[in-house]
């Protein structure tokens, strides 16, 4: 099975100088999706493919773009902060080689100073979102009292399904992505993973954590840092959005 890598750069050129030469050795083929002009470096590793947006997109609607401009059997969309060690993409594109039904693999991730990332999820409540996103966090500090959502208390050294993982590296069957419909470009920023792998389990299809496959990544948390910016804002529409699609989550408050 083949493994195409998309990349999805807004400005980010400086970082793919250093996940672009990390991740193009690990795969059938690599396509950078310039979202603005000026977002990817001159000189790119052997073979990288250039995609560039006449407009600015989502990152789930770039993320399509990048899908349709490959074959592979396999979608690896990966954000430019994230640098995986030289085996990652190897076990992930074994582990789906051996489960037909898993339509999703993703990787352990570490930020760079080697502390671990909380990157495999349940699925969000309202009850949970509304304390994270809100003055409440002070009063209920979210790694402390969602320790179920963030699944602080179980770090698996082997690997375990999931309910979702960050969209920041994610090997994606490409069968299942043509079966759901993609990625939902109407999302502009966040939730876009969580929606992707919420319609992946409706259809049936497996999503599984594999902690052998080691991914280094710069996770910015910008809007667990502030309260009222423009960010802070897009995921409040992105929550929206997902409980208009997937009204049953109102009723989930655990």
């Amino acid at each position: 099975m083949t493994v195409s890598g998309v990349v999805i750069s807004h400005g980010h050129a400086d970082e793919l100088t250093r996940s672009l030469p990390a991740l193009a050795p690990q795969v059938d083929e690599l396509v950078v999706v310039a979202n603005i002009p000026g977002s990817v470096p001159r000189d790119l590793p052997p073979g990288v493919r250039v995609v560039e947006n006449p407009a600015p997109l989502s990152f789930a609607a770039n993320a399509n773009v990048g899908a349709a401009a490959t074959s592979g059997d396999y979608v690896l969309i990966a954000n430019p902060d994230a640098i995986p060690e030289p085996d990652a993409v190897r076990i992930l594109r074994e582990f789906l080689d051996a489960h037909p039904r898993a339509g999703v693999a993703g990787p352990q991730m570490r930020y760079f100073d080697g502390s671990w990332q909380a990157s495999r999820r349940s699925f969000p409540t309202v009850g949970s979102t509304i304390v994270r996103r809100t003055p409440l966090r002070h009063l209920f500090p979210p790694l402390e009292h969602q320790r179920g959502h963030y699944l602080l208390d179980d770090r698996p050294t082997e690997p375990v399904q999931a309910d979702t993982m960050l969209g920041a590296f994610l090997l994606l069957r490409r069968a299942m992505l043509d079966e759901i419909g993609g990625w939902d470009g109407g999302y502009r920023m966040y939730c876009e993973d969580i929606d992707l792998n919420y319609r992946a389990a409706k259809a049936g299809w497996a999503r599984w954590y594999v902690p052998q496959a080691l991914v280094h990544h710069d996770y910015a948390a910008v809007i667990d840092k502030t309260f009222l910016s423009r960010h802070t804002i897009w995921h409040a529409k992105a929550m929206l959005r997902f409980l208009r699609k997937h009204p049953e989550r109102l009723l989930a408050w655990k």
